[in-house]
């Protein structure tokens, strides 16, 4: 397309549908996206610019596209702000419109104005349509509503959220300083765990920390589920879904059929029990697939065993709540179970309202029911970590972590396909850390898909995450504004951000937050525009302060005072080597050794160097830290360094705590280092288990400063 006018009207189409052909790097200059990048990113939008007549009538259509709807997909508003609502019937005819309220809160009708704004009739596919204008008044309540029309020609409707104009903070976090502890759960074991970390582990670590260290929180990973079967992608932040749970995390034991098995079937526990518990002594990687294989086959005979007919109530009940996500979830673990991953299905499966699928459902009844067992007895385990952790007196208990996005082949990215993008994956741009971009290969929210389905998938996952939750964190929280694209064939860096309704979706997960009683924290970490750290100030979501990205114009530490205080404050960050291991420049290091990185790795060492050095000056002179310190001191210090600011939460890594050096995850690696396989360890690489975590002197030393 050599032509101005098709350049110009590209970069139009590109503006209709939220593709931003440029963005501001980390390095300050500006960075415009290829036009043939911007093709193809509105191709894996479904929109054809492939060539100057396919511009002209993609822009036509996206231009009539509100004209052919009697309302808007869905209307998402503040409570306390009134908002005006288009509706298109043929020109002339007589419509009412009223709101349905929610019935949770309290039901009842409302009927809605119409107002004066004049808008001309436009003839849209030959028929000449008019557009009125109702108000949405300021006095809803909130909740999910349902605007309906009545009329010759206007008969729809359409939901209505009405959010919180802002998520307040519980009491106790308005004070300031509330710390708790920051763990990778798998990475926790105890000598009864199975290999790895679990939901009875979750329980103890956070109950424990509570009593004996003061910790008001414990953040920890995406719990969500992985493959069904072996292998396991590592990654947490790569799952199947992101609405349910992983069942490598239940603790057979507490299964409450278990107590009730026979002598022979408990024997079958034991047998299946007895390699994977030595794994827990073994520092090398962690093994998920000899876990998962054993729990599975395990709970497969916990499973069998009959239930009381109040357990079988309880079940029926959480599988009819969980309704047609939690069918499809288990129905896709049973498929997987029996054709293998995804790319190896007959054609006829991968489509989930095929008839050849809904002949699988009947097929594979049974394995159905077990795979949404294994979702009930996780969530009843972790509603007991919750509640064993509040009673414990921490005053937000779990914080769970909320992924980016799905495996391009998981249950999601097969049940949601039609509110999911194919054709591009999430990444990010080069930044200081990954200067070559990074691709998550996961398919992102399709922005209009998304709002035609009323954002009720997005919804549900957010319920079900924060059910037993006391706090969330959304990683890359940017992704809820905009999300890095790259087109399948291009390189990480050569992509383009596509914007998202931020209103409706800050808005819904304020919605579901306020109704769950818990706190959100954004990571708002990178490219990140800084209105965008503002907005969610405003809306009562936390961002992310990490201690090393915390700098003033001049590269100097900012000083602990100046921090934000509607911030989770903390001084490293899952994808960095613990600060032990940060200190000795241990990043600089692996990245060489990768070849990650763009600049010579003299500069980069040289630059991590005064980095290091600027920051234990800047110690020094607030008195943190002596002329000759130790390791531990040094890491000590900087938690007394964030301990001085105004946020409102701090953490404190539990890798930090025990002295920890390597990293749990490198970005822009897969099987180069061993990510998200690290069991806790000490400096020496001398294993730490959850029996002997609160009597570790190290552990003991930080959480007094934290205290202090």
């Amino acid at each position: 397309m050599p032509d101005t006018t098709s350049l110009a009207d590209l970069r139009r189409l590109a503006a209709a549908y939220d593709v931003v052909p440029g963005y501001r790097g980390h390095d300050g200059h500006d960075h415009e996206a290829s036009d043939e990048t911007l093709v193809r990113v509105l191709a894996a939008l479904g929109v054809d610019a492939s060539s100057p007549e396919r511009i002209a009538l993609a822009l036509a259509h996206v231009e009539l596209m509100p004209w052919r709807r009697v309302l808007p997909p869905v209307v998402v508003v503040r409570q306390g702000t009134s908002a005006q609502v288009p509706v298109h019937v043929t020109h002339g005819d007589p419509v009412d419109v009223w709101v349905e309220l929610d019935p949770e809160a309290g039901g009842g009708r409302r009927e809605l104005s119409q107002v004066d704004v004049v808008v001309e009739p436009r003839t849209v596919d030959g028929r000449l349509v008019g557009r009125a204008t109702f108000e949405v008044p300021d006095d809803l309540p909130l909740g999910w509503h349902e605007i309906r029309t009545d009329g010759p020609s206007a008969h729809a409707h359409s939901p209505l959220v009405v959010t919180p104009q802002r998520l307040e903070l519980p009491d106790r976090l308005r004070e300031g300083g509330v710390w708790g502890l920051m763990a990778q759960l798998y990475s926790v074991r105890s000598r009864t765990s199975w290999g790895v970390g679990d939901l009875g582990d979750l329980a103890e670590l956070g109950w424990l920390a509570a009593h004996r260290w003061g910790a008001d929180f414990l953040l920890i990973n995406p719990l969500h589920a992985a493959e069904p079967v072996e292998p396991l992608t590592p990654s947490p932040y790569l799952p199947t879904t992101r609405r349910f749970v992983n069942p490598l995390y239940i603790r057979v034991e507490d299964v409450r059929e278990t107590a009730y098995l026979s002598a022979a079937d408990r024997a079958l526990l034991e047998w299946a029990a007895e390699p994977v518990i030595a794994l827990d002594d073994d520092p090398g990687p962690i093994d998920r697939d000899a876990a998962w294989a054993a729990k599975r086959a395990a709970l497969e005979v916990v499973h069998a065993h009959p239930r009381s007919a109040a357990r079988q109530a309880a079940f029926d009940a959480f599988v009819e709540e969980e309704g047609e996500g939690l069918r499809e979830f288990a129905l896709w673990c049973a498929l997987v179970e029996r054709h293998g991953p995804v790319a190896d299905w007959p054609e006829d499966l991968r489509d989930p309202l095929s008839d050849a699928v809904a002949a699988a459902a009947v097929e594979l009844a049974d394995r159905v029911v077990f795979w949404s067992w294994l979702q009930w007895v996780a969530d009843e385990q972790l509603e007991r970590a919750q509640r064993v952790v509040r009673e414990g007196g921490m005053a937000l208990g779990i914080m769970h972590d909320l992924a980016v996005g799905v495996h391009p082949e998981g249950a999601d990215a097969w049940a949601l396909r039609d509110v999911l993008a194919t054709g591009a994956s999430v990444g990010a741009p080069p930044d200081m850390y990954n200067q070559q971009g990074q691709d998550w290969s996961q398919p992102p929210w399709h922005p209009e898909a998304l709002a035609r389905a009323a954002y009720r998938p997005y919804r549900d996952m957010l319920r079900t995450v924060l059910r037993h939750a006391g706090a969330i964190r959304i990683d890359h929280v940017i992704g809820l504004f905009r999300l890095w694209w790259v087109p399948v064939g291009n390189s990480a860096k050569d992509g383009a951000y596509v914007r998202y309704d931020h209103d409706a979706l800050v808005g819904i997960l304020a919605l579901e937050a306020h109704r769950a009683g818990a706190v959100v924290i954004g990571e708002d970490l990178g490219t990140v525009e800084p209105w965008v750290s503002d907005y969610l100030s405003e809306r009562g979501v936390l961002g992310t302060s990490v201690l090393w990205f915390e700098q003033e114009h001049d590269g100097r530490p900012r000083p602990p005072e100046s921090y934000r205080e509607l911030a989770l404050a903390t001084v490293t960050t899952h994808d960095l080597p613990p600060t032990a291991g940060y200190l000795a420049g241990e990043h600089v290091t692996l990245r060489d050794r990768l070849g990650l990185l763009s600049e010579p790795v003299a500069q980069v060492r040289a630059h991590a160097a005064a980095e290091r050095d600027a920051m234990l000056d800047a110690l020094r002179e607030r008195g943190l830290l002596g002329h000759d310190p130790s390791e531990r001191e040094i890491v000590e210090a900087l938690h007394r360094w964030i301990r001085a600011t105004p946020a409102a939460l701090l953490g404190v890594s539990l890798a930090d705590a025990v002295g920890e050096r390597r990293a749990q995850n490198q970005p822009g690696t897969d099987r180069e280092y061993p990510n998200w396989k690290v069991p806790l360890a000490d400096g020496t690489g001398r294993l730490v288990l959850l029996d002997d975590l609160f009597t570790n002197a190290r552990a003991q030393s930080l959480a007094d400063a934290m205290n202090e």
